[in-house]
């Protein structure tokens, strides 16, 4: 339990510590870094640090995790679910009281967590003044009050509003801005914010990591998923492995397809089974990931960088399809798999969609 749980990037964890030690802790922190880097996980250790009711003793602040204030702040450490079951709750209201009712969560009095805002998946101006509104009350249970926005994607009178509370921020509050991408937020907001990028970890130390949590997986599954993690230790231990390997074997069937043009059995095979519906979105977005994914190896191999391959446990798969196309090809396959995306948002049959991409492809 705390800080020592946290995999990778000591030199930033130490760092954000001893300002806390100092009591110099800044009122305004981006944590930047890939998806599953652990931007949400530090900044709920932080949060469980700043109002821990019975830190462990040591040199560095850290938290107990056992305190009253830490179990209830680690109730929104799963923020998929809380989002999930937050969606559900503005679902379940009367239709005009769901226009006006935005996404948030909260399991503590002092620490409230700011998702996108679905549908637009986008931090909205009503979330941003409702933390206006409460920021300038001091903390009722905890020692300071923690905003955590975890996302970059602002709308732009959101993004305007926030800038206000980031000038003349109380001094018993902190917020933190999650971005993959610090480049999405405005000059003015990063000029008022002090950035911590999150370092990729090293593949080897993914691969040990994942030894430990799955102990099943076999040395060529966990180099597999080290290397498409890509450095990223939350997105390796998430990492839904079967699915990956379905829907890479349906995509290696299209682009044999494509490459080979002669039977098309399996590829109506495989592309049937990509239906309408939310499980059919899914299943079709691990795929269309999942050719480009397999594109970009096929440009490294063509490029003479096969050190770069990720999909190495089926280098010589690739290797063989790699020999029977070029740059323009690759290029030309990626722009189909992008349009194939642009019909999804259009609701188009998903199906007929993959089978068109593939005959368009034909050599």
């Amino acid at each position: 339990m705390g800080f020592s749980s946290f995999h990778g990037n000591s030199e930033v964890i130490a760092r954000l510590r001893g300002m806390l030690a100092r009591d110099r802790f800044p009122h305004a922190v981006i944590l930047a870094g890939a998806e599953g880097s652990g931007k949400y996980t530090l900044a709920q250790m932080l949060a469980k640090a700043m109002n821990c009711l019975s830190p462990p003793p040591g040199e560095l602040p850290d938290f107990c995790g056992t305190c009253k204030n830490c179990v209830r702040i680690a109730e929104a450490d799963d923020l998929e679910s809380r989002c999930a079951a937050a969606v559900e709750a503005r679902e379940a209201l009367r239709e005009a009281d769901k226009k006006d009712t935005r996404i948030f969560v909260q399991t503590h009095p002092d620490v409230l967590i700011v998702p996108p805002d679905p549908p637009q998946l986008m931090i909205k101006v009503d979330q941003v003044r409702h933390v206006i509104h409460e920021i300038y009350f001091r903390a009722s249970e905890g020692l300071r009050r923690v905003y955590i926005f975890t996302a970059a994607a602002f709308m732009k009178e959101a993004a305007n509003s926030l800038l206000k509370v980031l000038e003349e921020p109380p001094e018993y509050a902190t917020l933190f801005l999650l971005a993959e991408n610090p480049g999405q937020l405005l000059p003015t907001i990063r000029s008022r914010c002090v950035t911590f990028q999150l370092a990729p970890l090293d593949r080897g130390e993914i691969e040990r990591d994942l030894a430990h949590l799955h102990p099943e997986w076999k040395a060529a599954q966990r180099e597999l998923v080290a290397r498409l993690s890509e450095g990223a230790v939350g997105r390796a231990r998430s990492f839904d492995l079967e699915g990956y390997t379905a829907a890479r074997s349906d995509a290696l069937t299209m682009l044999k397809t494509a490459v080979q043009g002669e039977d098309h059995g399996s590829l109506f095979q495989a592309t049937e089974t990509y239906r309408a519906g939310a499980e059919g979105r899914e299943k079709t977005d691990r795929l269309l990931r999942t050719l480009y994914s397999l594109l970009e190896d096929l440009m490294f191999l063509k490029a003479n960088t096969p050190e770069l391959v990720r999909n190495t446990d089926i280098a010589s798969e690739l290797k063989r399809l790699a020999s029977t196309v070029d740059f323009n090809w690759i290029a030309t396959a990626s722009q189909r798999v992008g349009e194939v995306e642009s019909g999804m948002r259009r609701n188009l049959l998903r199906s007929l969609s993959l089978d068109a991409m593939v005959a368009g492809l034909e050599k």
